[in-house]
């Protein structure tokens, strides 16, 4: 009898490996009992061989697209109008490294839980905007072509206002897209042109699929561009299609809050992005100045109106943890403003 720990699950099958290196295959479903994989390649061994015929040249053409095998598995995909394909892929492991402090430094990486996680778009006669550097590698039947998207005058205003690149990446054609991996986190966000459009922060934009247009939006209120934290200008992304951001935090520790006239106030600076609907600014905590400073709030960030709100309330705590104290900050009251209590006496 098998045990259930080590199973894989791809392209339907349920895949386990013998401490022999055999592999054995069944149907997820448990219909029929385990066989040999005759391959001896186990789910690395499957491929898919696709027909796509180009959209613009109506030309047919045969594409093989790897499966995730054993190393990785998708997390979270999105399917563009276009048809265009976005995947976060996670690396369930690294093996490790000939260097020794290497692999002391994966020994732990593996032990905290942090993956390697990697984009992959497959594009069937389509095309996907990436951010410059971001291409790993890409196989099929495509072509990079790099311009300013509108013009010098519109490519500087991205640049200088929203920070993103004076140059936009754009590859056509039919095969797969791998980016630069990373231990970070992405998160997949579908637009169209039913809903509004989002602002993010500056540097959060990594990949679009489909029809988007990414711009600079001006803070709408002049509070919110002295006081808000994310600067005059923010990265403004409409359209219709799939958009690749890179967030601090995983996806599972998102909040969203769809408000209906309502306001939502924050904190700090861990809102990530909004609908375009939403009015952002910065307010007093209290009405009145002498409430506000014995509050201890001072200034919020507050989102008034009718659409969706993203935020991430565990950013400021890996931001602590990453600090010369680390756990230190973690350890103290959170709501003790700043007092510092030792064996049970206040410091002085």
């Amino acid at each position: 009898m098998m045990s259930s720990e080590g199973i894989t699950q791809h392209a339907g099958m349920d895949w386990w490996q013998s401490d022999e290196g055999i592999w054995y295959t069944r149907p997820i479903d448990g219909s029929s009992d385990w066989v040999v994989d005759q391959s001896g390649l186990g789910p690395s061994g499957i491929s898919q061989a696709v027909q796509i015929t180009d959209v613009e040249s109506g030309q047919q053409s045969t594409v093989t697209f790897s499966g995730p095998g054993e190393k990785y598995r998708v997390i979270d995909t999105v399917t563009a109008p276009d048809g265009t394909v976005v995947e976060i892929l996670e690396f369930k492991e690294l093996l490790g490294s000939s260097d020794v402090r290497t692999a002391e430094m994966l020994y732990f990486t593996k032990r905290s839980g942090a993956k390697l996680k990697m984009i992959r778009i497959r594009l069937s006669g389509s095309k996907v905007r990436v951010e410059p550097g971001a291409l790993y590698f890409m196989k099929g039947h495509l072509e990079m072509k790099s311009s300013t998207a509108g013009g010098m005058l519109k490519g500087l205003k991205r640049k200088m206002l929203s920070g993103e690149t004076f140059f936009v990446n754009e590859i056509h054609g039919v095969g797969e897209i791998y980016l630069e991996p990373t231990f970070g986190h992405f998160f997949l966000h579908k637009l169209n042109p039913n809903e509004p459009g989002v602002i993010c922060d500056k540097g959060m934009f990594y990949a679009g699929a489909g029809d988007l247009t990414v711009g600079a939006k001006m803070q709408g209120k002049l509070s919110a561009g002295l006081f808000g934290g994310e600067g005059w200008f923010q990265t403004h992304i409409t359209g219709n299609g799939v958009a690749v951001l890179y967030v601090p935090v995983p996806k599972e520790e998102v909040m969203m809050y769809n408000l209906d006239n309502e306001k939502l106030s924050v904190d700090g600076n861990f809102a990530l992005m909004r609908h375009d609907s939403v009015d952002f600014k910065v307010e007093k905590s209290s009405k009145g100045i002498m409430s506000t400073l014995v509050s201890g709030e001072g200034l919020l960030q507050t989102f008034v109106g009718s659409g969706k709100v993203w935020i991430a309330p565990t950013q400021g705590v890996y931001e602590k943890l990453t600090s010369a104290k680390g756990l230190t900050n973690l350890a103290d009251n959170p709501s003790s403003m700043g007092t510092n209590v030792k064996l049970g006496k206040k410091k002085r």
